[in-house]
């Protein structure tokens, strides 16, 4: 499993560790949600990679290159966000939660986007269509992934895990949105 990263600041001493808090994101895009998921998820794998910080100069490097990122990003999603993007519950779970209520967020809007068709066929189309970037995503950070060589164990593990959780909440998704209300009003009627 990944270790958190802890933030440290002091300039050249790095000594003393600043808390982590979560961001209030509720005016980011599902994109930029999105995005900087996949950077933290990215970033994460990285950091698994055996770095001793004590004698090795790649430790320096990645030190240096978190700084970096972290003031890139610190405009769209402020001070330390990478430290922040990582106390996310980053469990297959969390992950697949946020996956899935993000990007069924906009099932209201492909209905409008998509006048004329019959419910079931929107809906059908719909979570196609998460499916399709979904596998593309997951295929990307796989690739991602492997190509720094930690696609392994817990890592693929986890992926796996969250692919599945995915796709059940998806198929959640359908049969919350194909409940018959006839049958809802039926029970609602019987006698108790």
């Amino acid at each position: 499993m990944a270790t958190p990263v802890s933030a440290t600041s002091g300039g050249a001493a790095g000594t003393s560790s600043a808390p982590v808090q979560a961001k209030d994101d509720s005016n980011m895009s599902v994109a930029a949600k999105a995005k900087a998921q996949l950077n933290v998820s990215i970033v994460q794998a990285s950091l698994t990679v055996s770095l001793n910080s004590s004698n090795d100069p790649l430790s320096v490097v990645l030190k240096t290159a978190l700084t970096g990122i972290n003031e890139a990003l610190k405009g769209d999603y402020g001070d330390n966000a990478i430290q922040n993007a990582v106390s996310q519950d980053n469990t297959p779970e969390g992950t697949a939660s946020r996956i899935v209520s993000l990007s069924t967020a906009f099932y209201e809007a492909y209905k409008q986007q998509n006048p004329g068709q019959d419910e079931e066929t929107t809906l059908n189309n719909f979570v196609n269509t998460l499916k399709k970037g979904v596998d593309q995503g997951f295929k990307e950070a796989r690739d991602v992934l492997q190509g720094l060589k930690v696609l392994n164990g817990d890592i693929a593990s986890n992926i796996d895990k969250t692919y599945d959780l995915v796709q059940q909440g998806y198929s959640d998704f359908i049969a919350a949105h194909t409940a018959k209300p006839a049958d809802t009003a039926t029970a609602d009627a019987k006698p108790a």
